[in-house]
């Protein structure tokens, strides 16, 4: 019984990881598709392919695995100072929130981390839940203005040029 509610749990966080991956940033900047993108948008990107894997490798209960990518999301890098000061900038008052989120994500990934070390696979779910909990409510404070202001593009636009690729 306790095996079958830990393979719930495990699905139940696989769903989320890759939900949350798909929610990317697009690719412009300006309206101009052949802008470079932010660093933070590939460093988004990288931390997107770890939690996949930490949720493959939790399905898998391969402990190794996941802490070797759950440090690699506690210690994902930073944008170059530049960009940092523009996305703070941007930011604004909520820029301590911004960075609180960040704070929180390397504390929750670093708990998923040690879980993993010792092989608890209940404290490695729970903890993956809260880092992704994190991950969330960064995304729904910050993604939507964030991609309107430095990509100047609305949801709408996004969701039309994911249907149509070749806009």
């Amino acid at each position: 019984m306790h095996q079958k509610s830990l393979h719930k749990k495990i699905f139940a966080a696989a769903i989320l990881g890759a939900t949350m991956t798909s929610l990317g940033m697009p690719a412009r900047a300006g309206g101009n598709t052949t802008a470079e993108p932010m660093e933070l948008r590939r460093i988004m990107q990288e931390i997107g392919k770890n939690m996949q894997a930490v949720t493959d490798a939790i399905a898998r209960e391969e402990w190794g695995r996941v802490a070797e990518n759950a440090l690699r999301i506690a210690e994902h890098p930073q944008p170059p100072m530049g960009e940092r000061v523009r996305v703070l900038a941007f930011a604004g008052s909520d820029a301590g929130r911004f960075k609180g989120f960040d704070e929180q994500t390397h504390h929750a990934a670093k708990a998923v981390e040690q879980a993993a070390e010792s092989g608890d696979g209940q404290a490695v779910i729970a903890s993956f839940a809260t880092l992704q909990n994190s991950c969330l409510a960064c995304h729904q404070t910050f993604r939507k203005p964030f991609v309107e202001h430095f990509y100047n593009q609305h949801q709408d636009e996004k969701q039309d040029d994911e249907a149509n690729p070749q806009r």
